[in-house]
C-alpha cells in the first residue's frame, strides 16, 4: 500500500486528478476496449472532478469511450433530488466532460426490487470486464462508500443501514438535521471494491486523521473497512497533510521519504 502526502487538500486534488487521467491515458481506450473507472461521491472528490474537467476542457483527456461505476445513492431519493448521488455527479462532473450518458452507471435507489438492482450492478461490472481503477474517499469512522464499520470484508452490492454516525456527517447536506437523511442506501461492496485492479482512496483533513491511522499503522479490521486497502496488490492513498495529525512522526517521514519523487502532479504525461 502506498500513501502519497501532500501539502494541501488543492495540491492532493490535482495530483489525483492527473493520476487518473494518465491511466486512462496510458491504457488508450476504445469502444471495444473502454476503461471502466470507480467514482465515490462526497466533499472529498470535489476538487479531483474540478481538475478532470478542466482537463477535458483543454482537450487533455477524453471519457468518450470510459464507462463509470458509482459507489452508492441513497434509497428513495428521486434521481433530481439536490441531495442524491445522481444530481451530485452530473453537478460536478458528468454534465461538464464528454462522457455518452449509457456509459454512466449508478446504482437505482427507486428501483422497485433494490436486491435485484444490487445484483445487477455486479452482474454489469462483470459484464464489461471490471474496474480498471476504483476512486474512493473514507468516511471518519473508516467507512469505505457507504460499508459502515462491522461490515463484512467480501461484501458485494448490497442493500445498507446508515449508522447515525454516518447520518450526522451527511446531515450538512440536508440543513443539518439527520432526520432528514436518508436511513439506507445502495452501496457497493467492500469486496465489490477490492476486485478492482487499483484503488486509490482520496483522505483530507483532520476529520480522517483517527480513520487514516487505523487504515496504515493497524491492522486489517471490519470495524474500519477501508483498512482491507492493506491487501490490494495496487492500493493508493492520497492524502493532505492534515489528515496525517494522528500518525506517528517515523510513519509520516517514511512515506514522504519514499514517495518524495512522486508527489509532484507534473510527473504525468498527459
Amino acid at each position: 500500500m502506498r500513501m502519497i502526502i501532500h501539502d494541501d487538500y488543492d495540491l492532493m486534488s490535482k495530483w489525483v486528478a492527473y493520476y487518473v487521467a494518465s491511466q486512462i491515458k496510458k491504457f488508450n481506450p476504445t469502444p471495444e476496449k473502454p476503461f471502466v473507472l470507480g467514482l465515490p461521491t462526497g466533499s472529498s472528490p470535489v476538487g479531483t472532478y474540478k481538475n478532470m474537467v478542466e482537463l477535458n476542457k483543454q482537450g487533455k483527456l477524453s471519457f468518450t469511450n470510459v464507462i463509470t461505476f458509482n459507489m452508492d445513492e441513497y434509497v428513495g431519493l428521486t434521481e433530481d433530488h439536490p441531495q442524491s448521488y445522481h444530481y451530485f455527479m452530473r453537478h460536478h462532473l458528468f454534465d461538464h466532460i464528454d462522457i455518452p450518458p449509457e456509459n454512466i452507471n449508478i446504482p437505482d435507489g427507486n428501483a422497485k426490487d433494490l436486491e435485484k438492482a444490487c445484483r445487477d450492478y455486479e452482474e454489469k461490472i462483470k459484464t464489461v470486464g471490471g474496474i480498471h481503477l476504483f476512486l474512493g474517499g473514507i468516511g471518519p469512522d473508516g467507512h469505505i462508500a457507504f460499508n459502515e464499520p462491522g461490515s463484512s470484508l467480501s461484501s458485494r452490492t448490497r442493500i445498507k443501514t446508515l449508522t447515525h454516525d454516518t447520518r450526522i456527517a451527511n446531515s450538512r447536506f440536508f440543513d443539518n438535521d439527520p432526520d432528514k437523511v436518508p436511513r439506507t442506501a445502495l452501496t457497493v461492496g467492500v469486496g465489490t471494491v477490492m476486485d478492482a485492479k487499483q484503488v486509490l482512496i482520496i483522505v483530507s483533513g483532520y476529520g480522517k486523521a483517527r480513520a487514516l491511522q487505523k487504515c496504515v499503522e493497524e491492522g486489517v479490521n471490519h470495524m474500519w473497512t477501508v483498512s482491507m486497502l492493506q491487501l490490494h496488490q495496487h492500493g493508493i492513498l492520497a492524502v493532505d497533510n492534515d489528515a496525517t495529525h494522528e500518525l506517528k512522526v517515523g510513519t509520516v517521514a517514511y512515506f514522504k521519504d519514499i514517495e518524495k519523487d512522486n508527489v509532484d502532479w507534473r510527473q504525468f504525461e498527459i
